[in-house]
């Protein structure tokens, strides 16, 4: 089968006045034209104004999403009389949305105490992490009380060298120097 081409009508040629019109739709802007200026128009703003309404680190990517689903709905904002005050109006919308869905969410992982079971104790796991507190009190007490002071700040303080140090008075190697014999010394009483 073969189709009929008019090769007197070169391409790009005017209409007649009798040719049919092209559709509407096909006269305008390409498509994507209109997000790609809505977008650059409209940003900074709306970026601005969802900083007022959600967390400001959480407002760019709101608006991301409200321009991602406005470039896959099928209806033109820019034909709305106010771009400006629908899009305001759609990032409010959206970050409610986004509320109702976190509250649900957090409503769905929340477990009352009451339901959980609690587990049974273990007697023997117990008497045996009391008779290694004992230890570990008596081999604290055979350290020097500077020493002791030392290694305690660091490790259950959560200290560092240079904060014991300037507390102390000392400097940061003599703090070493005091952290190493206290891991030795209780290293060598642990180990049998």
């Amino acid at each position: 089968m073969r189709l009929n081409i008019d090769v007197d009508c070169p391409r790009g040629s005017t209409l007649g006045e009798g040719d049919p019109q092209p559709p509407e739709d096909r006269a305008s802007f390409p498509k994507g034209n209109w997000i790609d200026r809505l977008y650059r128009s409209h940003r900074d703003k709306l970026v601005r104004f969802a900083m007022r309404h959600t967390q400001p680190d959480r407002a760019p990517d709101v608006v991301q999403q409200l321009f991602a689903l406005a470039a896959r709905g099928q209806e033109n904002p820019l034909e709305v009389d106010a771009p400006g005050a629908y899009l305001q109006q759609a990032t409010i919308n959206l970050i409610r949305s986004e509320a109702k869905y976190d509250r649900r969410r957090c409503a769905s992982l929340h477990v009352c105490s009451d339901n959980v079971p609690i587990a049974d104790v273990d007697a023997v796991a117990a008497s045996e992490a009391r008779d290694m507190l004992v230890r570990l009190e008596a081999i604290m007490a055979e350290l020097a009380p500077c020493t002791r002071e030392i290694f305690l700040a660091h490790r259950f303080d959560g200290f560092t060298y240079t904060e014991i140090a300037v507390r102390t008075g000392l400097s940061v190697k003599t703090v070493e120097k005091h952290m190493s014999r206290a891991i030795g010394h209780v290293t060598r009483r642990l180990d049998p």
